[in-house]
């Protein structure tokens, strides 16, 4: 039997997705990763112990599918965006520790680079705001902070890169310094517009443009995993490279202008194909969905021209963030569990409204300022109302981005597909299709990412020939209908929206 290998490389961890020929999940492995917390907002991870972890979730999924090494086909990687990997280019060793996209260290030099020549045009070359989670601002920070890799800059002998080309460096050998154009891009220093790097950018961040990865096709030679110890070694194929939102988009089989899904994690995730063209936004994120050849009926056809798809990508700021803040610090519930089954326990919210800016508010409102507010409270509410309350938040936010996005682009979105840790919540899917108006669909695998990952190694196989190929997610999906009535759920938008506009009123009297 012949599998392809599915990588999710994340914050929290690898998984290894192993899928047969037909679609079908054969083995999952996963390992944690440790996020080294050097002070309060610093947060590193040690390259080394990513690939380690890499290794053994591959050796766990292939013995879950009584496999061996010889038996993978051939590899796709999906990468955490964001958290820049660096190493020697002549040892293919570490030079520093990753620094996460959730570190915040870089702050202080935001605000400075605030008022440089330049950073007005950074949304529109680079096709995103380059926070704090952005590999180019941990850049430029070690190019002023860290002697390791000042020298090494000096040098000409590093390699930068995310967590898919350093793991092909360390599990493997590549077949030259790449990433796909989604990765490309997420260094921050890639003008998509212009499909170059951004030399004026780089100068003036005090970096080198040696070292940065050529960009190259979602499936494309990338190099070899050497797979196992000693006999039992193989050196599998890696045909397929791409951002991990953008794995879990073409995973849920989101593949079409206008279809989208939402990943719930820390924050939740909206993504929405936007076609071949990428609009000029100033506060939705584009992005590359994935680059293929334009001649969809062949995909192995080496003639064929290169064809971009675009993304749009907005998040809410927090959402499993403010229910372990609710569980850990403001002890409002025992468990996610108890918030969950509280809030089905009330048929509404009981007039409770809950804006849930812990850490301010973002599409279409771009307010990091605002605060978390509950208003409404009754002597008859209860955290019933107050559990019932936060997920309708949720709701809102979604709706709040999808309609900006329409208002913007014209894409209109039917159905939202689901996945990530609030979407195990039959109350949470329900809740949101009330408030969205349109059906939730939440697929019965849930390793979307992985799965979108093993595709795209198929493509790049051969083992597909065209996108309609493409074998379907398996069955058992859940669908959730949107029940409210639409002036029902409209005025209750209208009160949500009335509470923003206060705790923003309240933000900026602070």
């Amino acid at each position: 039997m012949k599998y392809l290998l599915g990588l999710d490389q994340g914050t929290s961890g690898t998984k290894a997705y192993l899928m047969d020929f037909a679609g079908n999940r054969a083995g999952l492995g996963y390992v944690p990763t440790e996020l080294l917390r050097l002070r309060p907002d610093w947060i590193e991870q040690d390259p080394r112990a990513v690939a380690a972890g890499a290794a053994q979730a591959i050796e766990l999924a292939l013995r879950a599918a009584h496999g061996t090494p010889s038996d993978i086909a051939a590899v796709g990687i999906a990468s955490q965006r964001g958290t820049d990997f660096i190493w020697d280019a002549r040892t293919g060793q570490p030079i520093v520790n990753a620094i996460t996209w959730q570190d915040l260290r870089t702050l202080p030099l935001i605000e400075e680079i605030d008022q440089w020549e330049h950073a007005g045009q950074r949304r529109y070359r680079l096709g995103y705001f380059p926070g704090p989670w952005c590999a180019s601002m941990h850049l430029a920070w070690r190019a002023r902070h860290q002697p390791e890799f000042q020298a090494a800059l000096r040098d000409d002998q590093l390699r930068i890169g995310m967590s898919a080309s350093w793991l092909i460096t360390a599990l493997g050998k590549p077949s030259q310094h790449l990433h796909d154009y989604s990765l490309t891009q997420k260094t921050g220093l890639w003008d998509f517009r212009h499909s170059v790097y951004w030399a004026e950018w780089i100068d003036r961040l005090q970096l080198s443009p040696i070292g940065l990865p050529d960009p190259a096709p979602t499936f494309y030679d990338y190099g070899t995993l050497h797979i196992g110890d000693g006999s039992r070694q193989a050196h599998v194929p890696v045909v397929a490279m791409i951002g991990d939102q953008q794995a879990a988009l073409f995973g849920h089989g989101c593949r079409q202008a206008g279809q989208a899904e939402c990943t719930h994690g820390t924050a939740s995730f909206v993504n929405i194909v936007a076609g071949g063209a990428p609009p000029e936004l100033d506060n939705i994120n584009v992005y590359y969905a994935w680059s293929l050849p334009s001649d969809a009926s062949n995909l192995q056809r080496a003639t064929s021209s290169l064809q971009h798809t675009y993304c749009l990508e907005a998040d809410t700021t927090v959402t499993g963030a403010a229910v372990r803040w609710m569980v850990q610090r403001g002890h409002w519930f025992e468990s996610e569990a108890q918030l969950d089954a509280l809030a089905e326990s009330v048929a509404d919210a009981g007039g409770v409204i809950v804006v849930p800016a812990f850490t301010g508010l973002n599409v279409p409102y771009n307010d990091h300022d605002a605060r978390a507010t509950i208003l409404g409270l009754a002597l008859g509410s209860d955290r019933a109302h107050v559990a019932r309350a936060f997920l309708d938040s949720i709701g809102y936010q979604l709706r709040a981005i999808l309609e900006t996005i329409h208002d913007r682009t014209g894409l209109h979105v039917e159905q939202l597909s689901v996945g990530g840790g609030l979407s195990n919540s039959d109350i949470a899917c329900q809740i949101q299709a009330d408030r969205l108006g349109i059906p939730l669909v939440r697929p019965n695998e849930k390793e979307t990412t992985a799965r979108g990952a093993a595709l795209l190694a198929g493509l790049g196989l051969g083992v597909w020939k065209s996108l309609d190929d493409l074998p379907p997610l398996p069955t058992g999906s859940t669908f959730f209908e949107p029940r409210l009535t639409a002036d029902r759920r409209d005025s209750e938008y209208a009160r949500w929206q009335h509470a923003v506009r206060h705790v923003r009123e309240l933000s900026e009297n602070r």
